[in-house]
């Protein structure tokens, strides 16, 4: 069968879910220029709660775009880092960015004409 997102029974659905989610680009975005360690990220990402950056890494993990690589030290250390698959996606997630932030003084121009009405 053809992928086909706008399916909701079709594996292409979550794999849009999950890099689509604002968490996971977040995440992505902070690993592109590196490995970092759970505290980089959790101080990097302000306001994801542990919760959220717990469940976003196992899923990124899981889905084969960041591997997790713990040291055996005291105390324990863990590492993330992109796969290629990960890095496949920074165009795309860094496309995001620039698109967000440059065009937010239009988007909040455009919610303050709205919340007007």
């Amino acid at each position: 069968m053809e992928p086909n997102v706008y399916d909701r029974k079709c594996g292409s659905r979550q794999v849009l879910d999950r890099i689509g989610d604002r968490w996971s680009v977040l995440v992505v975005l902070t690993l592109a220029d590196g490995v970092k360690r759970y505290g980089d990220l959790a101080r990097r990402i302000d306001g994801i709660s542990q919760k959220m950056l717990t469940q976003t890494l196992r899923g990124l993990e899981r889905d084969g775009l960041l591997t997790r690589e713990v040291h055996a030290s005291v105390p324990p250390r863990v590492d993330y880092a992109l796969t290629d698959l990960g890095r496949s996606l920074l165009d795309l997630v860094s496309g995001l960015e620039v698109w967000a932030t440059s065009h937010l003084a239009e988007v909040e121009a455009a919610r303050a004409r709205y919340d007007a009405r």
